[in-house]
């Protein structure tokens, strides 16, 4: 997914990560404007690779349990950023915000979502 929709991450921080995503023929829906859907697809992306980095990945890692979005802006050329900040991070689950804005910080979509942190002694049974 993240190679079809050319998602390229740019920025890991102590407390957030950070990507983008082109808005072209791949993430567009007809009308031209930023598919919904592929905002999604980026919030996902940023929110559990940000909980994954967070956890001891030898014993643990985390996977989606809900997200949503609030699409508040259209977007229709260029890029858009997405940026993962931490609401809560805890022993068996995390949320995170994802706030998605355009070239001109101009705020497009606000997500949240929510991880399972998994044990790996726990996946085998």
């Amino acid at each position: 997914m993240v190679e079809h929709l050319g998602i390229v991450f740019t920025e890991i921080g102590v407390h957030h990560v950070t990507a983008e995503m082109p808005v072209d023929e791949r993430t567009k829906q007809p009308l031209g404007l930023l598919h919904g859907g592929a905002s999604v697809a980026l919030a996902e992306t940023v929110g559990s690779t940000a909980a994954n980095l967070c956890v001891d990945f030898d014993h643990a890692f985390c996977v989606g349990m809900e997200i949503n979005a609030n699409h508040v802006r259209p977007a229709r050329s260029g890029k858009v950023v997405a940026r993962a900040e931490p609401v809560h991070i805890g022993r068996k689950s995390h949320v995170w915000s994802i706030r998605i804005t355009d070239e001109r910080d101009r705020l497009v979509c606000i997500s949240r979502l929510t991880m399972s942190v998994v044990r790996r002694e726990e996946q085998t049974q």
